[in-house]
């Protein structure tokens, strides 16, 4: 089974009791306050803040662990480029004359000669990628701790048409499929003698690539069978239908509302009225 299957947790919490929109709305709050802010130490309290709850709320560690794995390249250049070319955007938004330097290559060098690193553009390097930590983590606070049912009923009760909910809960549902499938196959190619961990990485991009023939394939005939599965059980799309599963907003929901609410709009004052979590603010 893949590890990187979309998946709920594996136990029953206050998390998982929360109504679907009721999360929406927190994880929305929580994108737009990170999105705002440009300090690196309210985001990065956000950003623990942010995985404290999701492992309380169920979320696996490893999960967590493969997520900063994957994209530390990507967080490695973005702080690389953040440090030495930053220096612009930052003294625009401080009102500062000079930046504190780091690093400086000699100016006789070739193509990277008299670049330097501050830093300041290190420390807004971090913050952005704080920023897009939190955002991608506030996935799985949202997604891991709802059933797919209570997903499609929440976005119905919101006025989504039931079409996009209906394709919104098949995606969901059809994501694991896929992975299982990428498991058989590399499983399939390990039977057969292939070593995967005595390759190196262009010979392993080579194989992985073979791969996506068969998915492909296997994707297509799945969605040949979804569609006349649904055909012939006259599926319409009408949202005038009956559910299995009601979404009823209780007492925790419109206190994670609120509290959301609430949160959204000290973050603006703090933001707008105090410089609090400006690259230059107080914090």
């Amino acid at each position: 089974m893949s590890s990187w299957m979309l998946r709920t947790v594996d136990r029953d919490s206050v998390f998982t009791r929360i109504d679907f929109r009721a999360k929406v709305v927190a994880a929305a709050v929580l994108t737009l306050v990170a999105f705002v802010w440009e300090s690196p130490v309210l985001t990065a309290l956000l950003l623990v803040i942010v995985m404290l709850t999701a492992l309380i709320a169920g979320v696996k560690p490893d999960y967590l662990w493969r997520v900063l794995r994957l994209l530390a390249p990507f967080y490695l250049f973005l702080l690389l480029t953040q440090g030495f070319f930053a220096g612009e955007i930052i003294l625009a938004r401080t009102g500062e004359e000079m930046l504190t330097p780091l690093l400086s290559f000699p100016e006789q060098w070739w193509l990277i000669g008299g670049a330097t690193m501050t830093l300041e553009g290190v420390l807004y390097g971090f913050a952005v990628i704080f920023k897009t930590l939190i955002m991608v983590l506030a996935l799985p606070l949202v997604i891991f701790t709802t059933d797919v049912n209570a997903m499609v009923v929440g976005l119905v009760k919101v006025g989504i048409p039931y079409k996009v909910a209906f394709v919104f809960s098949a995606t969901f549902r059809f994501f694991p499929l896929l992975f299982d499938e990428i498991q058989s196959i590399i499983e399939a190619q390990r039977l057969r003698g292939l070593a995967f961990e005595r390759m190196g990485p262009l010979k392993r991009a080579r194989v992985y690539a073979r791969i996506a023939v068969p998915l492909i394939l296997g994707a297509i005939v799945k969605s040949q069978m979804t569609e006349v599965v649904l055909q012939s059980k006259a599926f319409s799309g009408s949202s005038d239908r009956t559910y299995l599963h009601e979404a009823r907003l209780t007492a925790l929901d419109y206190a994670v509302v609120l509290a959301s609410i609430f949160f959204l709009l000290a973050a603006a004052i703090a933001y707008l009225g105090f410089d609090i979590g400006r690259f230059a603010g107080p914090l």
